[in-house]
């Protein structure tokens, strides 16, 4: 979970070196924190959210994959 986060920030991002994700995993679920350079922030998130909503679905997707849920906090 935590590669596919990285994967999809660090090709999003025009400092792929300062994607960083953190990840906790309790019983059933995994708490994503992605933390990117101030300058991507806005490439991360995207217009009105759109892109950071595509990231948590598809990450909420591989996450019910598993048998697990999924969160994804953007900083």
């Amino acid at each position: 979970m935590k590669e596919l986060v990285t994967h999809i920030a660090r090709s999003l991002v025009e400092n792929p070196d300062q994607v960083e994700v953190m990840d906790t995993e309790e019983e059933n679920l995994i708490n994503l924190e992605l933390h990117v350079a101030q300058e991507d922030m806005g490439k991360v998130i995207g217009k009105q959210g759109r892109i950071a909503k595509a990231i948590r679905v598809v990450v909420k997707a591989a996450a019910t994959k598993e048998g697990k849920k999924a969160n994804l906090e953007i900083r």
